[in-house]
């Protein structure tokens, strides 16, 4: 890709940075209407010309009904898909919005209803316009909440959501330069006000990333940091694969549940710590274990293993137990009154 963050993203560019996705059947593009997107949508299009066989190309814009102006932009959106000969939909997210953690929940909405678009279509992925800027502002928001290595990894050029597939093939692209080509190729873009809105997080930290970029912590060095991150990252998760099978109880060649707490207790804590939120994640039926949480379980284990020898704890839908120098994770009762 080109070095000058005002260059224009060209057409030999867009066949690389869309390579991967050649031979997918259907790719669905989530456009908001705002300049990333846009020229995802635009850039995609033109790669799709240029193919004598590629994927159907599916824009969908999602209307949270937050703002008054959003169903403008699905027009727009609508408007220009038109001219680019790909078809489009507009979603909405109905119902009550919620009062506090907004942006996540209309961020989860917004995956559903995409995804649901996607499996609607036969698209086997989902395709955003997420920029080297975004990988930045995720990587702080993240290390001030305290994430872990996973979480500071940023986000990943692929991972799975709802059954579908993300792609986010502009992770390496800075968004001076998605404007710069949507200039260059006179095409409109919104301009949503609430990316500027201090009442959020992300505005918040965005604001202060021309004093960070004076210190060397510009959009580049933040993301080149992530991606390190994420490498180191996946070394460990290869670790941890192997450690799971060296745990697994076996009766011949039937695997029981349980793993040994003598082996557990001698792995390095990364290692054990990992192990156990995979575990309660397969078994439990809460949603993901907190990291926090899984820590502070961790501490407790460690303590049984060395002292009484047995321990019974319950966590994000997981009965978590030590005895007989074996630890077991399995499903917990359902609280009453909690769906199926």
């Amino acid at each position: 890709m080109p070095k000058d963050d005002q260059s224009v993203i060209s057409a030999a560019d867009a066949k690389r940075l869309f390579a991967n996705w050649r031979a997918a059947p259907a790719l669905v593009l989530a456009v908001s209407g705002g300049p990333d997107s846009v020229a995802l949508m635009w850039l995609m299009a033109r790669w799709r010309r240029s193919l004598k066989s590629g994927p159907r190309l599916i824009a969908v814009t999602v209307d949270h009904g937050l703002r008054p102006e959003a169903a403008r932009e699905a027009r727009d959106v609508k408007r220009l898909a038109r001219e680019l000969d790909m078809p489009h939909h507009t979603l909405r997210w109905t119902g009550a919005k919620p009062k506090t953690g907004l942006p996540a929940a209309a961020r989860a909405a917004r995956y559903r209803l995409l995804a649901q678009t996607a499996r609607k279509h036969g698209a086997t992925h989902i395709v955003t316009a997420h920029t080297r800027d975004d990988q930045a502002e995720t990587l702080l928001m993240r290390l001030l909440r305290g994430s872990g290595l996973a979480g500071l990894a940023g986000m990943a050029r692929e991972s799975e959501r709802d059954g579908v597939v993300l792609a986010r093939p502009l992770l390496d692209v800075c968004k001076a330069q998605l404007i710069a080509t949507l200039r260059k190729a006179r095409i409109a873009f919104a301009d949503d006000p609430t990316n500027r809105d201090p009442a959020f997080t992300r505005p918040r930290l965005r604001a202060l990333m021309p004093a960070l970029a004076k210190e060397g912590g510009d959009a580049r060095n933040l993301a080149r940091l992530a991606a390190r991150l994420a490498r180191a990252n996946a070394a460990i998760e290869v670790q941890v694969d192997g450690a799971e099978r060296h745990l697994a109880l076996k009766d011949g060649e039937v695997a029981r549940p349980g793993f040994d707490a003598a082996l557990f207790a001698a792995m390095p804590e990364e290692i054990r710590l990992r192990i156990l939120k995979r575990a309660i994640d397969r078994t439990g039926h809460e949603g993901p274990a907190e990291l926090g949480k899984v820590e502070t379980l961790l501490a407790a284990l460690d303590q049984a293993v060395a002292g009484a020898g047995r321990l019974k704890q319950t966590l994000a839908g997981a009965v978590i137990s030590l005895a007989g120098g074996q630890i077991r994770i399995d499903p917990a009762p359902r609280r009453r009154g909690m769906a199926n």
